[in-house]
């Protein structure tokens, strides 16, 4: 075959061919890169012999597939053949580049032992930047930034007439003001176009999120200016940890990372799920959503079929209430905890629950009896019935992972877990049916007592469906609404619901059973709000066609209370209702004074704005805007006050309401003298300008030669008339009355 091609006969010895390879060698280089990126190469090593060299591999194995799969025939450890032992280095293959990149990111730096620290650097890395000439050798001392003071971020709590903030989005403007009760609002700061879909406080009110296509910023300080940015394209949900420490930004759309971006890196691609550290604003780590979609049926498989839409419930990552642990749940297997800061799997594995639904974490750390504080985090989850087993509700501690108490259900439909905001009480709401019947349902409450010895359990059962319930902030009151079965053949299908109210009785010692104080029937109302420092509760009708009625309680009426709920630790009293036509939001403000009602265009398009009340209902403020959207109050941290100190402020409340008053007052007519002040300025100007402009006549009717008052020619050829001026009465009806 090679004679068809080269006539070697031709062709003596000593001629040379002139045949070029460099475009083949161009085609088939070995790039080394592009075939070493699976490659870490791992320093810092004990220095063996060949005896104790496999024992060192097989260690190294474990710690390296933490990140990663690899195998002791993947690990080359050069020896030195002069002393027989090894170079305190090893060359390691994983089986992708991002398992590789991982071992770098979470493993450089792992001590080994008192001696030895691991240090992993990628293998082509170690080509790029470790070759002669890569680096320059000379040192430079690095450039100083000198020190800017930075802005306080929580400088609005200095306000002296201690007002709260807002903040309004309405259009395409989003503002933050201070709340001037009856007056409108003090604007902060307003700009056009902050955000490209909403805006969302963080817990404590440092900072304001706003949201964009590129990714997430945050704002504060007194003048606003951006204090950091998290890079997740298409970003759609944000939730911060209880102390600000931490974010979680989510897309429904799978990252895709481009070359070059510098914060998303290969090990990104694909995922949903990104928590950031707040304060540095690098990426801790990035996870995939877990897909539960059920298959669709057969019939449903064709090319014409649509696609299921997912409804996600958020949060799926649940923080503890110290940010030291977050934990999200795969549904029917294991609830899955990582520790901060590093965003470690606890104990490196799952805790697996078999069946598990949901779960939720103790809102705060709970106090056992005698003071002592418990040392361990509690949540609560549960498991529905399945392969003869029942349903079960149980309470485990971590990190201890020790299961401190559990119950069973039975016919169990759904179950919802509420936990008092302190941490004392877990209400688990108990969709059942009836054993012979599945379509007729009811309602238990499950309330485990978790401060008490032995966390007693203590059953109220309802007959109907409970739709809401809502715990008091800072007590041990509860308010729920039932709804009953829809008539069949009813021209409105939307059932009548009823509001219950419900309290402990009195004791002596502890708290007694959760007792009925009243129930409220043939009501449209489907929310409740309370007051963030309890006692007061709002029951509303939102988004609803039915209705829109407010209704404003109080559990501590002073006024005379019921013979037959004197053994109550509660006092009911409906203090007024109101109506907000449309209502789609109810916020109180983080004092509990003011509540504010919206209606925002994403939820209804007409009469959108907001009204704003005081805690007894009263309306002081009505404001309409148009393409009105969002209303969110500034949360306040925690105060730095003692138990004590705010016990001798309530103490002394009536001392400081006087002078509250006054400032109120003061502040009425101050606001009265500065219209005064106005009008008169305004008179002034008015009178000075319309003086100016009698001057500049008369000047010009003097050079035309005219008189400078023209009313004087006027009054001139009037001189001769007389005016006679004659008043007529005329009767236009009469009639007698006669008065009895």
């Amino acid at each position: 075959m090679a004679s068809e091609y080269l006539d070697t006969e031709n062709i003596s010895d000593e001629e040379e061919i002139d045949f070029s390879v460099s475009d083949l060698r161009e085609q088939y280089e070995v790039q080394l890169e592009e075939g070493l990126d699976a490659f870490v190469v791992v320093d810092g090593l004990p220095i063996v012999n060949e005896a104790a060299k496999t024992k060192l591999i097989k260690f190294l194995v474990k710690r390296l597939s933490t990140v990663g799969r690899t195998k002791a025939d993947a690990i080359f450890m050069p020896m030195n053949e002069a002393t027989g032992k090894s170079e305190g280095y090893a060359f390691v293959e994983y089986e992708t580049p991002e398992q590789a990149i991982a071992a770098t990111k979470k493993l450089n730096g792992l001590a080994l032992d008192v001696n030895h620290t691991l240090l992993i650097n990628k293998l082509t890395d170690i080509e790029r930047f470790g070759r002669e000439g890569r680096i320059d050798e000379t040192y430079h001392a690095p450039h100083v930034e000198p020190f800017v003071e930075q802005e306080h971020l929580r400088s609005w709590l200095g306000d002296p007439q201690a007002r709260d903030q807002m903040v309004l989005y309405r259009g395409d403007t989003v503002g933050v003001f201070w709340n001037k009760k009856k007056d409108a609002p003090e604007v902060v700061v307003d700009r056009n176009l902050w955000t490209e879909s909403f805006v969302q406080w963080s817990p404590l009110g440092t900072f304001l999120t706003s949201m964009h296509q590129q990714g997430v910023q945050l704002w504060g300080g007194p003048s606003w200016q951006r204090i950091m940015r998290f890079n997740h394209p298409f970003v759609n949900l944000v939730d911060f940890s209880p102390d600000e420490k931490y974010l979680v930004t989510w897309s429904n759309k799978p990252i895709t990372v481009v070359e070059g971006n510098p914060n998303l890196g290969p090990e990104e691609e694909g995922k949903q799920f990104l928590i950031w550290d707040v304060k540095t604003g690098t990426l801790i780590r990035s996870f995939a959503s877990i897909d539960t979609a059920a298959p669709p049926p057969e019939e449903e498989k064709g090319d014409k079929a649509a696609p299921a839409r997912k409804k996600i419930q958020w949060p799926v990552f649940k923080w503890a209430s110290d940010s030291k642990y977050v934990a999200r749940v795969r549904p029917g297997q294991s609830v899955d905890v990582y520790e901060l800061p590093g965003m470690n799997l606890l104990d490196k594995k799952p805790i697996k629950i078999d069946g598990v639904v949901d779960f939720e974490w103790s809102p705060a750390v709970p106090t056992a009896e005698g003071g002592k504080k418990a040392q361990e985090h509690i949540f609560c989850y549960w498991t529905p019935e399945m392969d003869n087993q029942t349903a079960r509700v149980g309470l485990m501690s971590v990190p201890s992972k020790e299961i401190i108490r559990t119950r069973n259900l039975f016919n169990v439909t759904d179950c919802r877990l509420h936990w008092q905001n302190e941490g004392k009480y877990l209400c688990v709401k108990v969709d059942r049916h009836a054993k012979t019947n599945k379509k007729t349902t009811f309602t238990n409450l499950e309330f485990f007592r978790v401060a008490e010895k032995n966390i007693p359990v203590e059953v109220v059962e309802i007959k109907e469906m409970v739709i809401n319930f809502a715990w008091e902030p800072l007590g041990d009151r509860f308010v729920l609404i039932t709804a009953g079965e829809v008539v069949q053949g009813a021209a409105v299908q939307t059932p009548k619901t009823a509001v219950s109210f419900y309290c402990p009785e009195k004791t002596k010692t502890g708290v007694g059973k959760f007792r009925l104080i009243r129930t409220i029937d043939k009501r449209n109302s489907n929310a409740i709000y309370w007051s963030p420092k309890g006692r007061f509760v709002v029951v509303a009708t939102v988004h609803s066609s039915q209705g829109s009625d407010l209704e404003f309680y109080d559990f501590d009426f002073e006024g005379e209370k019921k013979e037959t709920e004197k053994d109550l630790s509660a006092n009911l009293q409906l203090v007024s209702t109101v109506q907000h036509y449309g209502v789609t939001d109810v916020d109180w403000d983080p004092t509990g004074r003011y509540v504010a009602t919206s209606v925002s265009m994403w939820k209804h398009m007409m009469e959108n704005g907001y009204h704003l009340w005081d805690f007894k209902g009263v309306q002081l403020r009505e404001e309409l805007i148009e393409r009105f959207k969002q209303f969110l109050w500034r949360p306040r941290p925690p105060t730095l006050l003692s138990k004590e100190e705010q016990k001798n402020i309530r103490k002394k409340l009536r001392e400081y309401s006087k002078i509250f008053d006054e400032e109120d007052l003061y502040e009425a007519e101050s606001a009265n003298k500065e219209v005064i002040d106005k009008r008169k300025r305004q008179l002034d100007e008015w009178l000075a300008w319309r003086e100016k402009v009698e001057k500049q006549l008369r000047e010009e009717r003097k050079e035309l030669g005219l008189s400078e008052d023209p009313r004087a020619e006027e009054l001139a050829a009037q001189e001769g008339d007389t005016v006679i001026e004659e008043i007529r009465e005329e009767v236009i009806s009469e009639h007698e009355e006669e008065v009895l």
